[in-house]
């Protein structure tokens, strides 16, 4: 039967928690808007239900192994995990990063053997024996799950999920790339993208500001391809979930432009249907599937309380596993079990085989296209020195600010690679990241917007913009960009850690970035933010200080594969530095460090700087004379990961007098001084005035940096 998604009753919107216990919750069966349908035969049902049952022994087990984890959601989720592995979903384990496979996140990532369980059950490539390592050193299977890297390889994974309310903002990204890729890629004739994305998260996540700032962009985007399941069990860690939320969540999500109806968690057939339903309702609405469940269903000694969040039910896990039918031994998955998802891994290949066949002949009607799609999922990079040679040399005439000078490298860039997008949190005219002849992403028409457009308008959103990147980088299709004011990557930092972490190829581009910022004053001054993204792992941070330094840095977040990278860009003009040649400087940049201006005599000091400080520098080191040598250090990652040899070349350790400036906090700038040299700094908010009368009030001329080498 045909879900109207319209038609939701209010009284089921969320059950009236605060009139029941505990007790009389776990006992109450879940009502539903979904009417029982006939489409799941009694013996796929029969499997199912042996499937769900077995996830549940799994996550008792795992948990209980490591003495450690989170039991409450895989047990309430079980149902909902049996119908996307067992029935909706469309994926390959042996090709798991297939390009048209259904996406699934668990935003609500501390319930990490649930998904660890069924990528099992599926016949991914996760051994049992990984499951029984769960939050392990080295194991497949982390205590949250971790997108695959360096550090882990698990298929399946398709988000670093743990922070709550991430994975489903991630979900939102990845929705919004499908989009992007099949309005791209798909012909009259050839329909090689058309997979969902999904993303099971509970209270936790939506209650987080991040998810309520993506579902509002996703609905105004109109993603009708991403279905978020609702894991609705009224409780959070700390209490029931009364304690903290009242609000009518179907409602607030439809007032926001998306369908949502109300379903029994623990009813397969009406899970079925509901997820069915929204796969195939195209209506420009994204979909939420409220699922009324039980937490730590199966262990009744805390099912549907807030005690079954974490391990709390481990110690009644041998009576729990009788209860259910399981038999004594661990990790128990039964040949029935094992035999359906067979089945199941079959009847997929089919539907693959047949995606290969319509993707073969695609590629020989458009082979320009063909070429374009798999340069972006093998992410081809032409060398640094090919990139340079396509980007033309500055006017060396031209003074800018280096937000104006990152607007050409990005069109630049652009050029060279198809799948870089750019975005702005409502921003673009400030922070100079359009992307030219790119179009504008998005789909109402009426507004001038295409699901082919590359630039992004997330609006004033900067924390889901973050997130919606990752998606974005997830999904794999894109090499995708996001800009805002410098002051405000505060916003966005939890989505910079975990892009970070999870090693995805993210460019963040921030302007206004210095005190330089002038008469807006100290609330759009940073001060500490460079250096605090500098403590951030695996975050290039990139500090240009003129027009070939910023092509430079364009071109090494191209270049770089293995992790985000940060362009911090300025808002006031600043001069080319023409005495310094153009080689020079940008493979400066590629290195993170370079000798800017080299001593004519016996060396005595060094002065270094990053942005629109280093012309400073060079006039200073004019008047101190001829034992000077100017260092420029636009992105200190990128030095510190240059081998010893060349960092002995450009800061040899017999050299100790030494000063650095930088209009931002001083104290990462010691580990290049020492304790014998000194830092021109600011460790103290700004003020409104402009920029240059700011710059001199703050030190930041070349007089103080003459007194100050001369006072070493």
């Amino acid at each position: 039967s045909r879900v109207n998604f319209v038609n939701i009753m209010p009284a089921m919107h969320r059950s009236p928690v605060h009139q029941r216990s505990p007790v009389q919750m776990r006992k109450t069966k879940a009502h539903s808007t979904i009417a029982p349908p006939a489409t799941i035969t009694e013996t796929e049902l029969t499997a199912l239900t042996r499937a769900a049952t077995e996830e549940r022994g799994l996550a008792m087990d795992g948990v209980e192994a490591a003495n450690s984890g989170h039991l409450g959601l895989p047990l309430g989720a079980a149902e909902i995990g049996a119908v996307l592995w067992g029935k909706s979903m469309t994926y390959n384990p042996e090709d798991p990063k297939w390009i048209n496979r259904d996406r699934f996140v668990l935003s609500a990532g501390h319930g990490s053997m649930f998904i660890y369980s069924w990528l099992n059950l599926a016949g991914y490539d996760l051994p049992m024996d990984e499951l029984k390592r769960f939050r392990q050193h080295h194991s497949m299977t982390p205590g949250h799950p971790e997108f695959p890297n360096s550090e882990h390889t698990t298929p399946g994974i398709e988000s670093t999920t743990g922070p709550l309310g991430q994975g489903v903002s991630n979900a939102v990204g990845m929705a919004a790339a499908e989009k992007m890729a099949a309005a791209t890629y798909n012909s009259p004739d050839h329909k090689i993208i058309d997979n969902h994305i999904f993303a099971l998260a509970g209270d936790g996540c939506l209650q987080e500001g991040v998810a309520f700032e993506a579902a509002a962009f996703a609905a105004h985007e109109k993603l009708d391809n991403l279905i978020v399941l609702y894991d609705a069990n009224d409780v959070t860690l700390d209490k029931m979930a009364e304690f903290t939320q009242s609000e009518d969540v179907i409602t607030r999500y439809k007032a926001m432009g998306w369908d949502a109806v109300v379903v029994d968690g623990h009813d397969m057939e009406a899970v079925y249907t509901a997820i069915e339903n929204a796969k195939s309702d195209n209506n420009g609405k994204p979909k939420l599937l409220m699922c009324r469940t039980i937490i730590g269903k199966g262990i009744d000694e805390v099912a549907g309380t807030n005690a079954a969040h974490g391990e709390a039910g481990v110690k009644f896990t041998s009576d729990s596993r009788a209860k259910l039918g399981l038999p004594e031994e661990k990790f128990y998955v039964s040949p029935e079990t094992r035999e359906f998802f067979k089945g199941r891994k079959d009847e997929l290949k089919k539907s693959y085989d047949d995606w290969q066949a319509t993707y073969t002949a695609w590629k020989a009607a458009n082979p320009a296209l063909a070429t374009q799609l798999q340069d972006a999922i093998d992410r081809k990079t032409p060398s640094v020195e090919e990139m340079f040679a396509q980007i033309p040399a500055r006017d060396p005439e031209v003074n800018e600010a280096t937000r104006i000078s990152g607007s050409t490298a990005l069109n630049d860039i652009a050029a060279i690679f198809p799948d870089v997008i750019s975005g702005s949190a409502d921003l673009h005219g400030s922070n100079k990241n359009y992307i030219k002849a790119g179009g504008d992403f998005g789909g109402d028409e009426a507004l001038g917007k295409a699901y082919t457009g590359r630039n992004v308008y997330y609006g004033i959103r900067e924390h889901a913009m973050g997130a919606i990147l990752n998606g974005f980088a997830y999904y794999g299709l894109n090499r995708p960009s996001g800009a805002t004011f410098l002051v405000f990557a505060d916003y966005m930092r939890s989505p910079v850690r975990v892009a970070a972490l999870a090693e995805l190829p993210v460019s963040y581009i921030w302007t206004h970035d210095s005190v330089g910022v002038g008469e807006d004053g100290p609330t759009h001054q940073p001060i500490e933010q460079v250096s605090s993204l500098r403590l951030i792992p695996n975050l290039d941070v990139m500090r240009p200080a003129d027009p070939e330094e910023t092509v430079g840095a364009y071109v090494a977040t191209m270049e770089r594969q293995t992790g985000p990278t940060a362009l911090i860009l300025t808002r006031q003009n600043v001069p080319n530095l023409k005495e310094i040649p153009v080689e020079t400087r940008r493979n400066g940049v590629i290195k993170g460090g370079y000798i800017a201006k080299k001593e004519t005599g016996d060396l005595k000091t060094i002065i270094l700087a990053s942005g629109s400080e280093l012309s400073i520098a060079m006039d200073a080191a004019k008047e101190l004379g001829e034992g000077v040598r100017v260092v420029s250090m636009p992105c200190m990652e990128r030095f510190d990961r240059q081998p010893d040899s060349y960092k002995e070349e450009v800061l040899p350790t017999a050299c100790r007098k030494r000063v650095a400036i930088e209009a931002g906090a001083s104290a990462m700038w010691y580990k290049y001084t020492g304790l014998d040299g000194n830092v021109i700094g600011v460790d103290r908010f700004g003020f409104s005035a402009p920029g240059d009368i700011v710059f001199k009030e703050l030190g930041f001329t070349s007089e103080n940096v003459v007194n100050t080498v001369k006072s070493l």
